[in-house]
């Protein structure tokens, strides 16, 4: 997939027969819109910025393809009903309408979703068990009889896990009815598919010991039932995992399940490394205090959590994982150019982009488009002041600054902090939103000095 010349960020790309106006994607992010009266409205009102300001592809985050279990976090979206995915039209109309294609992700989060750790809905759900590769492995166990976790896994038979396929194909074909462009695999953070595909979750001795047979097994049902609708995944690499965790994947591992992907048909890889725990490692960056002082949340952190004093044991053990997970600019680059490397589909990575100099060094090279996510809940229309830039036009691109004076050399620095005050207020039920105020300071002026403004004057 080598280009003599890189390829600038405005010029569109390919995805199994799909062309993306521009290689710059809204990475999957959780919505937390759920299934509700309101949640298409919500996914609307959270997605179509991004298109709106440019994005060429726009990633709706995490989608639970059974009508129980599987949720990682509250307030996910479920698409296992006909009546319901139809409804999401109105959300693919309103990208379409601002020229962008979108992706749905599809999802069972298996043994890290809410019945393990969510105490208030484990009480409310009893009879829930977890859907399980193989039993889970004797460090989490150990978790479980230290009262940590709660595991009562279901560990799906050979005809469960064909099963289990057929429900990600009959999903797909959903979304395609109701006008999604793609559809994207949540292959990664500990999910039900990554379980599969990691030797610490899978000691299967049927043929889904081979964790990448379901991954295919996938491929076959979308492809069987939702024609030929390109499907892209992430797959991970758990080079960050503790040294104790002797069965995982290798960046070596990440490359060859990547090559056979490739081989099985899937249209594009997005490579990703981490650990085989959900853990700091997944978004990286600075402890998240504000969020855990916040009162607000303190009563939904002891629902989720069984009590405030284990809320605070939760918060420490974050604290002490953000010593070892700091930010780390681009932290997939790597692997990605390794994958690039090796296989003939595109490549997209995300993870830790966040300036206009760290996208310019990865196209071309390490991968074929780049994603940002947190950044987003930040900056909602964050593509227009990037697109701004690599068009030359604009208010960013005319005063040379990059807008509001915080990137050098004329590059475009997102206003994100990577300080993750987003993200752990989800564990309560919360929107994912920026709650920075520096952050929303910067964001602020931006928007008074036009810059989230398309060139071309759509808004």
């Amino acid at each position: 997939m080598a280009n003599a010349r890189p390829p600038a960020l405005d010029t569109p790309f390919e995805i199994g027969g799909v062309t993306v106006p521009n290689r710059l994607y809204r990475a999957p992010l959780l919505e937390c819109a759920g299934n509700g009266p309101g949640a298409v409205d919500a996914l609307v009102a959270e997605l179509e910025p991004a298109a709106a300001a440019g994005a060429g592809l726009v990633c709706q985050g995490a989608t639970i393809v059974r009508p129980e279990g599987g949720c990682a976090a509250p307030g996910m979206t479920r698409v296992h009903d006909p009546e319901f995915v139809a409804e999401l039209e109105r959300l693919t109309d309103a990208i379409h309408a601002h020229g962008g294609k979108i992706a749905v992700q599809l999802e069972h989060g298996g043994l890290r979703s809410m019945e393990t750790w969510h105490r208030e809905f484990r009480r409310a759900n009893p009879d829930l068990h977890q859907l399980a590769v193989s039993e889970p492995p004797f460090v989490l166990r150990a978790l479980d009889g230290a009262g940590l976790l709660s595991y009562d896994p279901h560990v799906l038979s050979t005809s469960e896990v064909y099963d289990l396929a057929a429900d990600f194909g009959r999903s797909a074909a959903m979304a395609v009815d109701a006008g999604y462009d793609l559809i994207h695999l949540a292959g990664a953070n500990m999910g039900i598919v990554h379980q599969f595909l990691s030797p610490f979750y899978n000691r299967r001795d049927d043929e889904f010991g081979d964790g990448a047979r379901f991954l295919e097994l996938v491929r076959e049902e979308i492809g069987d039932r939702a024609g030929d609708v390109p499907v892209m995944t992430k797959v991970p690499a758990e080079t960050d995992a503790p040294p104790f965790v002797r069965r995982r994947l290798s960046a070596d591992d990440c490359v060859r399940l990547c090559e056979r992907l490739d081989a099985a048909g899937y249209d594009a890889l997005v490579p990703v490394s981490g650990s085989v725990f959900w853990d700091m490692s997944i978004v990286r960056g600075e402890f998240p205090a504000r969020s855990w002082r916040d009162e607000r949340f303190r009563e939904g952190y002891a629902a989720a959590f069984g009590s405030r004093p284990r809320a605070a044991l939760v918060a420490l053990a974050n604290w002490v994982e953000s010593l070892g997970y700091g930010f780390d600019p681009a932290w997939n680059e790597a692997l990605c150019r390794r994958v690039r490397e090796r296989v003939d589909v595109p490549v997209l990575c995300e993870g830790g982009v966040r300036d206009g100099a760290t996208i310019d060094r990865l196209l071309g090279d390490a991968c074929d488009a780049v994603g940002m996510g947190r950044p987003f809940y930040a900056e909602p229309r964050l593509p227009a002041r990037l697109l701004d830039r690599a068009t030359g036009s604009g208010a960013a691109a005319r005063d040379g600054t990059g807008g509001s004076g915080d990137a050098t050399d004329g590059q475009v620095a997102v206003a994100c902090e990577n300080c993750n005050n987003c993200v752990v207020p989800q564990a309560a039920g919360e929107a994912g939103v920026c709650r920075t105020p520096a952050v929303l300071g910067r964001v602020g002026e931006r928007r008074a000095a036009d810059e989230y403004d398309r060139p071309d004057g759509s808004d």
